[in-house]
Parts: structure tokens; sequence; C-alpha cells
């Protein structure tokens, strides 16, 4: 269950190996130490989790996973159930990266298995939307956003959205250097929490709604001063200790 606070979530995409991974936490850690106020998360590779999960025991942070498969069991070869995930400690799971749309050939359909594969074990998925810049230049990225939210949470029950997190990415802002400005987030924003709570009424209030597109120490204190914005999905930054202790402890004036 989450309790509204803001989340920060470092996305490790395809780097690390365990060792690296404990050193990382190593220094990490105790750069974090003082943070309140917020939630803390890491998202290691697969082969990175059990190894996170040893060195984050009884400190703030908590273990992510990014991706899951959508059954519990069975002959899925190269899957990673969310019971066997929620076995090493993992609380979050991204679900519906873009880059896994792109390379990996994730769609709305199997999004929505997802997420409720993660509601299943007890986890809380992040739910990844966002547009193409030719759907923001065409004037549809409100369309394509809607729908990629609905579609996601189709079959969820009004009290599990609680236990549920957007992560809205403009996908032209993803590892580029570009970072959507603090109105385009706002307004993304207020279009994803109005359908949620046009659908499911008043619980739709208890989802959190994330930023994520080059996020970094230099734009954190901006993007999390956007109305609506309640948290980010960090990439590259999370990856140096300093950067992503400095995204942690944000300063909203």
């Amino acid at each position: 269950m989450t309790d509204g606070r803001p989340l920060i979530l470092g996305n490790w995409k395809m780097h690390r190996t365990p060792s690296e991974t404990t050193a990382f936490l190593g220094d990490l850690l105790p750069r974090v130490q003082g943070v309140t106020g917020r939630d803390i998360a890491v998202a290691p590779p697969y082969t990175c989790l059990a190894a996170a999960g040893e060195a984050l025991r009884g400190s703030a942070v908590s273990l992510a996973a990014q991706d899951v498969f959508w059954e519990d069991q069975g002959a899925y070869t190269g899957a990673i159930s969310a019971p066997m995930l929620q076995d090493l400690g993992v609380r979050y799971v991204i679900v519906g990266h873009s880059e896994r749309r792109q390379h990996q050939g994730e769609t709305d359909h199997t999004v929505r298995l997802k997420v409720q594969a993660a509601l299943r074990a007890d986890l809380v998925p992040v739910v990844c939307v966002g547009e193409q810049e030719t759907a923001r230049v065409s004037g549809r990225a409100d369309t394509v956003v809607r729908g990629q939210v609905l579609r996601a949470l189709e079959e969820t029950a009004p009290g599990d959205l609680r236990n549920i997190v957007v992560a809205y990415e403009p996908i032209w802002a993803i590892g580029t250097g570009r970072t959507a400005t603090p109105s385009d987030i706002a307004g993304m924003h207020a279009v994803i929490r109005s359908e949620i709570e046009r659908v499911f009424g008043g619980p739709g209030a208890a989802v959190r709604v994330l930023y994520g597109g080059s996020v970094t120490p230099a734009t954190i204190d901006v993007i999390m001063a956007a109305p609506g914005v309640q948290g980010v999905l960090v990439g590259g930054a999370s990856l140096r200790a300093a950067d992503f202790a400095r995204i942690a402890a944000y300063r909203v004036d």
C-alpha cells in the first residue's frame, strides 16, 4: 500500500553486474540516509536483484524490477514471474516502459496483464505511458496517453488503485537530454489524473503520477515543482550515486 508520498525511482536499464551493484549501493545509501518525506527505490537488472536486495536490507531504499511476466508460473522460457520477484524482496515493478514497447513488442494488452500479475503478488506496478514526438506535434498527445492509461488499468479494481503508480514519460525526452517544460508536464499530469478519476471516481486520487524523461540534478527541482508531479522515474542519472542522491533530495521552495 502506498501513502501518497513522492516516489523517486531509479531505472538502471541494462547496466551493472551484481558486484558492481553491491559497490554502487554501498556508495549511494550513506548519501540518502537523511532524506525523508519521500520513497526511494532502485530497479537493477534481474541478475542484480538478489545482490541489491542484500545491500538494501535494513535501509529505507526499496527494490524494484524492470519488468515482470503476466503468468505466475509455467513453460515460459526466460520469463520472470511476480511471485519470484516478491520472494526476492521486490516492492515495485516497472511495466510498459517505452523501450520495452519499442524493442520487445510490449503492447497495451500485455501491460494490462502485467499490472494484474503484479497486483496479485502484492507488488506495486509502475505503469509507463507516453507519446512519440509525432503525436505531440500533431496534437494527439492527450489522446494517446489517455488510451494507454485506460487500457493498462482496464481490469483494475478501485480498491487496488492505492497500489498503482503511473509514470508519464514523453518518449521524445528519454535519453535525449530534452526535458518537457513544466507546462507540458503539468498539463499531461492533469490529463492523466482527470482520466483516472473520470473512470474510477474518488479512489483514483490514490494513484501516484510520476514524470520520467531526462531527469537530472539540474532539472529535478523544477520538475518536482510542477503541479501534479508526485515523483520521478530516473534513467541515466540513477547510475551515478551523487546525481541520484541529489535527485532524491530535491528541493521545492
